[in-house]
């Protein structure tokens, strides 16, 4: 096990906006919880909470690999509309202590999947300040059919009904 150190930096910090990641177009994570971990060069990676992020499209799989700086990750592939992405979610779930504020959270490879930082006052639903109109594309994106018979969320239920017969006939 190593320490981070100047010679080697990491740092954790929490995200200043939400954060979300999409897979096939459809968002598979949301939160305004993320961690963003910064390791010496390399690029930012955002974790998530594994409360906001739909594991419904995962399946744990034998891949792992080890981190002197991190410990040991354990891997996911997402299966979604018949498209997959092998091990293109890794977690630590036990990490070193000095990588404790990451344990059981889930980062997603950028080349499977996409993680991008979104205005929580545009999708978070129950943002009081939120303006009516971001708020209400985004519900509207997420319900609305992927060309698949699928959406992300429940249908809306019908807010007009059918006029009345007329002699019968519509």
């Amino acid at each position: 096990m190593k320490i981070p150190g100047p010679d080697h930096p990491i740092t954790v910090t929490p995200a200043t906006k939400r954060w979300r990641a999409r897979f096939q177009g459809h968002v598979i994570a949301d939160s305004a919880d993320a961690l963003v971990l910064q390791e010496a060069s390399y690029p930012p990676v955002v974790y998530f909470p594994r409360d906001d992020v739909s594991m419904e499209y995962m399946s744990r799989t034998a891949h792992s690999t080890h981190c002197p700086y991190k410990g040991d990750a354990s891997y996911y592939t997402l299966l979604m509309d018949g498209h997959f992405a092998e091990n293109a979610v890794w977690t630590y779930e036990t990490p070193f202590p000095a990588m404790q504020a990451i344990e059981n959270r889930l980062a997603f490879y950028p080349n499977h999947v996409e993680v991008y930082e979104v205005e929580d006052a545009a999708v978070n639903p129950h943002h009081v300040d939120a303006p009516a109109e971001p708020r209400a594309i985004d519900q509207v994106v997420q319900h609305t059919d992927a060309g698949d018979g699928t959406t992300q969320r429940e249908h809306w239920p019908p807010n007009t009904t059918e006029p009345p017969l007329e002699g019968g006939v519509r």
